[in-house]
């Protein structure tokens, strides 16, 4: 297969945050790399009033690093143009067409457009139609739109958003992207799951005693303040990136490595989600907020936040996944800004042995650890014999995977994610059924807390979050795997 990829990307949002830090550079290794060389444009859209020729320099100042070579930072950024674009004015798109036809003839393109909206969902139905009605996706090649979250902040609004581009694009051409499912061990789930047989055999209910997901930040709001007022932790981190793994640990076995078959059992699992009524909502969920100390501000004392705004910055819960295999397991989740320690890890605890021959000798947990991030990293806890005369036992840590020691450097999510989707390829995105049923579960949580004013916590900044989130499992007999200081129990 040609790895060489022919498109003209139009980006909307073109000068923002998300397209300097993460788009410019993930395109730049691809361009690197071979996957994009001659036959490819960009198009940079927004409001501000740039010329080529400051866009390409804000696009080498993005992409340059100590060893980067001068001439391929030169010669990429001249694939880059600008054009001022109000996304509510016609015109514009006219304007946009006749550049998009020309690059496309200059390029030799081939019709290939990959429309990305990085900006905010308000725009997308707008932009969506204009694109059409103004001709801009072509008849002789492939048309795909990539939207970034969130998408809608509830079912409701979810399902107007999907209408209003389900007008214009199939399913088959929106590319929901979710950037934890680009990493690399977040894809790991399926190698580890699927293609071992120890752990495949493992992987339920009989030998499973509870799954806990950790998504720690160690900063603040910071510059988001002002969105995250609206959307709280629950929306921001829950809905998407949290269900997406549960999803993934929760299905069962795919027939096939394929979109259309990982996609079914993903959805699967997400059907099986128990959706709480407000009781369990109140027995399963807390949320809270950080509070400040000498050097850092809570919450209520960042800029852009009420004094009195009742938002959430963290979320634990329990919630269960009821199918064949996982009906009756745990599955513990937190997240939460100002913690301690910046982390996304999973622990898959199995259950205790059922007799213990050794006596008086402790048996620590055996617990299967896939650390996400700050480094990718596998490794399964298992208690061995301590080396001496006595036949003691010690835990010890079997590395399975440590990419530390990996000399291919490790493609950044958004890499992998917009090659995926110039092959066409959308097993790593996410389907719009599955944002109905995570809003689904979403919501129930949301409205119980709407209507119950009095449980918000609050947590010290650099802790692990409030008491009462290690409560939940303390009442089933469990705690944290990983605590305040980073070590494991």
């Amino acid at each position: 297969m040609d790895t060489k990829q022919q498109a003209l990307f139009i980006i909307f949002g073109g000068t923002g945050d998300l397209a300097k830090r993460k788009l410019y550079p993930s395109l730049f290794e691809l361009y690197k790399k071979g996957f994009l060389r001659d036959n490819f444009a960009v198009i940079g859209t927004a409001r501000r009033p740039w010329t080529d020729e400051y866009f390409q320099e804000v696009v080498r100042e993005a992409v340059t690093a100590e060893h980067e070579s001068e001439e391929d930072v030169a010669n990429f950024a001249q694939h880059f143009y600008y054009q001022s674009h109000n996304v509510n004015d016609t015109e514009h798109y006219v304007t946009l067409r006749k550049l998009a036809q020309q690059l496309d003839q200059k390029y030799h393109i081939g019709g290939n457009r990959l429309f990305y909206l990085a900006m905010s969902p308000r725009f997308f139905g707008t932009i969506a139609k204009h694109l059409k009605s103004q001709h801009i996706v072509t008849d002789n090649g492939y048309n795909r739109l990539i939207i970034e979250k969130p998408f809608g902040h509830d079912l409701t609004s979810a399902k107007e958003l999907n209408n209003a581009i389900g007008s214009y694009f199939t399913e088959k051409s929106v590319f929901r992207i979710d950037h934890y499912l680009g990493k690399e061990m977040i894809q790991n789930i399926a190698a580890v799951r699927f293609g071992n047989n120890l752990f495949r055999s493992l992987w339920n209910n009989r030998y499973i005693d509870n799954i806990q997901i950790t998504l720690s930040e160690a900063l603040g709001v910071e510059e988001r303040a002002g969105y995250y007022e609206t959307a709280g932790a629950l929306r921001d981190m829950v809905q998407n990136h949290i269900l997406q793994i549960v999803s993934l640990l929760t299905m069962n076995m795919p027939a096939s490595y394929t979109e259309s078959d990982i996609r079914r059992e993903k959805l699967d699992a997400l059907k099986a989600l128990q959706v709480y009524t407000p009781e369990q909502v109140k027995n399963n969920f807390v949320r809270a907020q950080y509070t400040g100390t000498n050097e850092l501000k809570g919450y209520r004392q960042e800029e852009k936040i009420a004094d009195d705004s009742r938002t959430e910055t963290f979320v634990a819960g329990k919630l269960f996944v009821n199918n064949e295999n996982f009906a009756g397991v745990p599955i513990y989740i937190r997240t939460g800004k100002r913690l301690a320690k910046k982390t996304t890890r999973i622990d898959i605890v199995f259950k205790d042995i059922p007799k213990n021959i050794f006596g008086s000798a402790k048996l620590g947990k055996n617990i299967l650890t896939i650390i996400v991030e700050p480094k990718g990293e596998i490794y399964l806890q298992m208690n061995v014999k301590q080396i001496g005369q006595d036949f003691g036992l010690q835990v010890q840590k079997m590395d399975l995977l440590q990419v530390k020691d990996n000399k291919v450097q490790i493609p950044e999510a958004y890499e992998k994610l917009i090659l995926d989707a110039l092959r066409g390829n959308a097993t790593n995105f996410t389907h719009w059924e599955e944002v109905a049923y995570s809003w689904k579960f979403v919501d129930a949580i949301r409205s119980t807390w709407d209507q119950q004013q009095d449980s918000l916590a609050e947590y010290a900044s650099g802790s692990m979050g409030p008491k009462v989130a290690d409560d939940l499992l303390v009442r089933d007999g469990h705690k944290w795997v990983f605590t305040v200081n980073g070590e494991e129990n």
